[in-house]
């Protein structure tokens, strides 16, 4: 058991090495406790992954293609950006210590993660992804739906996100602009999951630095029509009336339970 544990050490160590070897002198971080190297991994790993997508996100919807996703009027201002910027950057060292956490317990033991796809086969990788992202899908739905219908994590947590309400003050660099606890809370479905579903240890670390890029993709305010993923249409509407599409990466459970509101319905609604 301590050699099949030991396959996780190694691949976060690998992580480590790729990430910190890459941007640190080996004396700033080689001395750290393991845990902290893999903090400061995701740390440095988040931020840049949240900036450089942010970034190149707004150079080409806003500029390349001015006028053509989002009409001019409609486009945040720099200071609006740069605003969501600072909260996102003040939240960052608190998100990145929920992988580093759930690292810790895979690297422990404590969790259901196995390390190679090999151990199950493709078929029941699969299979166990598919309940994964089930689980993720429903946790999220309702972990967001309470910060809105809970009146104190509402006013205390969620919105600090829900100051951006109207398409000129959203954009994708308010996809992280949480409140850090709002932040933590919502990906925690993420970390529960191992304790419950057998998950690849890959596939979850990619899972949740793919978020960072999927909560730009829904704060775009462009209605990418393809069903049945909760694209920023959905989203921008959850942002308008507080009251629907709570859901993540698909529109179901909002569907299921009685919370989805379509946007091609409302621009009917506009003619």
């Amino acid at each position: 058991m301590e050699d099949y544990l030991q396959l996780f050490v190694e691949e976060t160590s690998w992580y480590n090495d790729i990430v910190l070897g890459s941007v640190l002198p080996e004396k700033w971080w080689v001395p750290l406790p393991h845990f902290f190297r893999g903090w400061l991994r995701n740390f440095i790993g988040g931020t840049s992954l949240y900036l450089l997508s942010g970034v190149l996100w707004c150079f080409y919807i806003y500029h390349l293609k001015r006028n053509v996703y989002v009409p001019k009027d409609a486009i945040p201002t720099r200071r609006a950006m740069l605003l969501q910027i600072g909260v996102a950057m003040k939240a960052m060292p608190w998100y990145s210590a929920l992988p580093s956490i759930s690292e810790y317990t895979i690297e422990h033991g404590w969790t259901k993660c196995f390390s190679r796809i090999s151990d199950v086969g493709w078929v029941t990788y699969f299979f166990y992804l598919t309940v994964y992202l089930v689980f993720v899908e429903f946790g999220i739905y309702w972990m967001h739906r309470e910060l809105h219908d809970i009146k104190p994590l509402y006013k205390y947590l969620h919105a600090t996100h829900h100051i951006y309400n109207k398409q000129n003050t959203l954009s994708p660099f308010a996809g992280l602009a949480f409140h850090p606890l709002d932040g933590i809370l919502q990906a925690v479905p993420h970390v529960l999951a191992l304790f419950l579903v057998p998950t690849h240890f890959t596939t979850h670390i990619a899972l949740l630095f793919i978020e960072g890029i999927w909560t730009a993709n829904i704060h775009d305010c462009i209605h990418g029509k393809l069903w049945p993923v909760m694209g920023a249409g959905y989203h921008t509407i959850h942002h308008t009336t507080y009251r629907h599409n709570y859901g993540h990466y698909t529109i179901w459970m909002d569907w299921m339970f009685g919370t989805l509101r379509d946007p091609l319905d409302d621009e009917v609604k506009k003619i």
